[in-house]
């Protein structure tokens, strides 16, 4: 496979584009693999390139029912930061953001990632202590974090509603200079590529049917392209978590599916430097400029659960008006397009990643509103637990047993209500 360079955009500029390779191969399923991945998404393409650049691993599968970044990877609003509160995820998502920070390079790919920074806003004294508190957490693990009042956020977003009968009163924010975005869909590409240049199979349009399952362990997948014999096989498909793992057995998981809108608007002029995040009662709501243009925006979830991957105008109301209350210039700006993720919502709001009751299994699931911004820790550290049978140091914590035995991450305290997280 080549590798991509400004040499070789030189190059095929004056050959007419004509010397490119496929990015990944196309190949048949064969009979049997050392491990299968069930996912096509960023998490588990991130898995599987990992399993074979870390661990030196190549007889791997990664099985999608539909097409690479057709799911929740392509269908999110691309924002990175690791501004946490509790210690175990500080550490989980600053390590994603360090890895996000290099990924261009290990993969060859532009992923797109713009370390912009990110704002989160605040707007009484008790969300000011809130969000310091945070800060301070942050900063106690290594991760940088400023705290600003008023006047310091205008001096970065000068167009910010900073009036005193603002419906939300910008008090300060907690800023996070290397969180920013990246671009979805290239990450997938990204990771697609890298694993495939590394041996893996990526097998688009098959879907898992059932797992093969002997003397309580699995031992393969059955798929609409045959049945696929594994050594162990690792689950992460988001919002379809409980589907697939009841397929195996597990019928009971602490995981909700719900969906979360996202929306862009018509292209603008450079309008917006920051990624802007708010949350206040009865209002939730995050915005950033994409590379074209668009304001790329979402809010909260639903609040019902659902597998569809489309909006709804209670939701679009909801989120313009939150617009709005905080960013008045975009009242005459256009919708272009909107859409829904299926999000699959754990019990404490944290991620799961973890053996299963059944020999040979493994979870990745419940990652709520952080999925995006942790998949290359996320495939870094499931590839980790699949090669070697066991968690490290890093993933220990969110194993699936800490609901039976009460050690709930409960990142935003809102106890066991998923559509609170």
């Amino acid at each position: 496979m080549k590798r991509y360079s400004g040499w070789a955009v030189f190059r095929e500029g004056l050959r007419g584009q004509t010397g490119w390779s496929r990015a990944w191969r196309d190949p048949e399923p064969k009979s049997e693999y050392d491990i299968v991945i069930v996912g096509g998404g960023g998490h588990g393409l991130a898995t599987a390139y990992y399993l074979a650049k870390n661990h030196g691993l190549k007889n791997i599968a990664v099985v999608e029912k539909g097409w690479l970044g057709g799911g929740n990877v392509g269908r999110n609003t691309t924002i990175v930061r690791s501004n946490y509160a509790l210690p175990h995820s500080t550490e989980f998502y600053e390590h994603s953001v360090k890895l996000w920070e290099n990924l261009a390079h290990d993969l060859n790919y532009n992923v797109m990632f713009s370390q912009r920074g990110q704002l989160g806003l605040f707007h009484t004294p008790a969300a000011r202590d809130a969000q310091a508190k945070r800060a301070n957490t942050m900063v106690m693990n290594g991760i940088e974090a400023e705290l600003l009042d008023t006047e310091g956020v205008k001096n970065l977003i000068p167009h910010l509603d900073y009036s005193e009968n603002a419906r939300f009163p910008i008090l300060g924010a907690v800023l996070q200079r290397r969180a920013g975005t990246a671009r979805h869909d290239a990450v997938a590409w990204g990771f697609a590529r890298g694993a495939d240049e590394r041996g893996v199979d990526i097998l688009q349009n098959c879907e898992v049917q059932g797992f093969l399952r002997e003397e309580g362990r699995v031992t393969g997948v059955e798929t609409s392209r045959g049945v696929i014999r594994a050594k162990k096989v690792g689950v992460a498909v988001a919002g379809s978590t409980g589907h697939v793992m009841a397929m195996a057995g597990i019928e009971r998981l602490p995981i909700e599916t719900h969906k979360l809108q996202a929306f862009v608007s018509e292209p603008l002029k450079p309008l917006l430097d920051y990624v802007v995040s708010y949350g206040a009662p009865g209002a939730h709501f995050y915005i950033s400029q994409s590379d074209k243009g668009g304001m790329v925006f979402g809010g909260d979830l639903d609040f019902y659960n659902s597998y569809a991957q489309r909006g709804n105008l209670p939701i679009v109301q909801d989120v313009a008006e939150s617009a709005m209350a905080i960013m008045p210039c975009l009242g005459r700006v256009k919708l272009l397009r909107h859409w829904a993720g299926v999000m699959d919502m754990s019990m404490d709001g944290t991620h799961i990643m973890s053996k299963t009751p059944i020999d040979n299994l493994y979870l990745n699931a419940g990652w709520c509103y952080g999925g995006f911004k942790a998949t290359p820790a996320s495939g870094y550290h499931f590839a980790d637990l699949i090669a070697n049978d066991r968690p490290d140091a890093l993933t220990a914590p969110f194993s699936l047993d800490r609901f039976e035995k009460g050690y709930a991450i409960d990142e935003k305290g809102m106890g066991p209500t998923p559509k609170l997280h």
